[in-house]
């Protein structure tokens, strides 16, 4: 559920992006949920085919997914089948942070090639990824076409474009776009096909259809990020210099060419589009802060095995937000230690107290020694402490003692206990208390006395902690 704050930024960064009737349907969705084109016509209040070309628009930027779906027919007429859209708030949301984006692209890929020539190569990979989050969706030679312009390679330009493009995949930094519009059974379906599959598939019934849509729409992992051999063929990309509109440079799918945007729809259709792949850089920003805050608060040794840790389990996780690292052996922490600053000098038992410093329990089996990293407690840990200190600026160094109290007892507290254990006088104490609750950083709860009375005299208070920290 987007909170109405995060409403307010995605319809202003749609405007921004796109203009009023773009973010006038964004909105929409946002607000009312899943709609088909009948409904968004009615709430806004705009033409259809003005409906219909913003939804174009956002469909090709990643802000919308449209996906079919079976509809009862009224008495004695046929079912037919409809299609509905849905807003992605993450990825609208995401456009604030494409600049760090383009600094990990160009950071990633130019260690990879290394000192000499690691900066161009980085500058040009950043290049090529700031066309897919300038235009969205693009295809391969639309790549090509919009590197020839920027570079001063001459013929080799293309075989340069390939060759980068290349190295973004294999970074995981681009993959295909998922299915443009995937069809939902009924929901009886499922559920038949969950019962005779056993009680694993019993969770995909519990699915919204949003989550339902956004599974169907993913392409298979082995396709994700497959190049195919056919893409590379120059003849192809002469002919797409001819028949397809050329992408230029600087210039942005608006309001004013949403007729462009329909016919790149349609030449594009039957061919392979390639967008951001938005999840592993906020995966990679989530291992980061891991990284930091352990080396501040444990020491530099396990941070050097924790972002060990998270290279070797990268690629391996299935999911962004994960409460343990994926089980990793001790020969293969070792060997990717080594590789980097300052574990050079590092050895098995130095390794193995770091990872117990890390919450990693020691194997009962030497044979099959493997460690999991507790990312959940490393990460629990940075957002109390980030909260501590937006408290501390905020309300003030009493407040911040109470808090913190709060944070590190992890129970229900009285008020006279918090005031008695901070030295602040009870009368301060509670309206600092009842600050902290009006804005959210605390929960308060009511004792129920004996007698089955509420008492006033008795509250207690519990931390509630943000959710809403993005990278972690």
């Amino acid at each position: 559920m987007v909170s109405p704050h995060g409403i307010k930024l995605a319809v202003y960064l749609i405007s921004s992006y796109f203009g009023d009737l773009n973010a006038k349907v964004c909105e929409c969705l946002l607000q009312r949920g899943t709609q088909s084109l009948a409904q968004i016509v009615r709430f806004t209040e705009l033409s259809r085919e003005n409906v219909r070309n913003c939804l174009l628009v956002l469909i090709h930027h990643n802000c919308v997914q449209a996906f079919a779906v079976q509809q009862e027919g009224a008495f004695g007429e046929a079912p037919k089948v409809i299609t509905n859209y849905m807003a992605l708030f993450d990825n609208i949301i995401h456009k604030l942070r494409f600049p760090k984006f383009l600094e990990i692209v160009s950071e990633v890929l130019g260690e990879k090639v290394g000192k000499e020539g690691g900066k161009e190569i980085g500058k040009e990979c950043e290049e090529i990824f700031e066309g897919l989050l300038q235009h969205g969706r693009l295809s391969l030679n639309q790549i090509i076409d919009r590197f020839k312009q920027t570079s001063n390679q001459g013929d080799s330009s293309a075989e340069a474009a390939r060759d980068n493009f290349n190295k973004l995949v294999n970074a995981r930094f681009v993959e295909r776009c998922p299915a443009p519009e995937p069809f939902l059974g009924p929901p009886a379906e499922d559920e038949t096909a969950a019962k005779k599959q056993g009680a694993k598939s019993a969770k995909i019934v519990k699915q919204t259809i949003e989550q339902r849509a956004l599974a169907a729409a993913a392409p298979m992992e082995s396709m994700r990020f497959l190049v195919e051999t056919v893409t590379w063929n120059e003849a192809s990309v002469e002919t797409t210099d001819k028949k397809n509109t050329v992408v230029t440079l600087g210039t942005k799918r608006k309001q004013d060419n949403l007729e462009s945007n329909t016919e790149l729809l349609a030449t594009d259709e039957n061919k392979v589009l390639w967008r951001a792949n938005f999840e592993e850089f906020i995966r990679r920003l989530r291992h980061k802060a891991c990284v930091a805050n352990v080396k501040v608060r444990v020491n530099n040794d396990a941070a050097i095995v924790l972002a060990a840790t998270l290279e070797l389990s990268r690629h391996s996780e299935t999911k962004v937000r994960i409460d343990n690292s994926v089980p990793q052996s001790i020969n293969a922490i070792y060997d990717e230690v080594i590789k980097r600053d300052g574990g050079l000098g590092m050895d098995l038992e130095r390794i193995r107290a770091s990872l117990v410093e890390l919450g990693c329990e020691t194997p009962l089996m030497a044979i099959d020694e493997t460690y999991s990293v507790d990312l959940k407690n490393i990460i629990e840990q940075a957002r109390i402490e980030e909260v501590e200190c937006i408290v501390l600026k905020r309300y003030g160094r009493e407040a911040y003692r109470m808090f913190r109290l709060l944070s590190k007892a992890d129970r229900l507290l009285e008020t006279d206990k918090i005031s008695d254990t901070t030295f602040v006088e009870k009368k301060d104490a509670a309206k600092i208390l009842f600050k902290l609750w009006k804005d959210d950083y605390l929960e308060m709860k009511d004792i129920i006395c004996q007698e089955g009375q509420n008492t006033n005299q008795n509250d207690k208070l519990e931390i509630v902690l943000f959710s809403n920290c993005d990278l972690y």
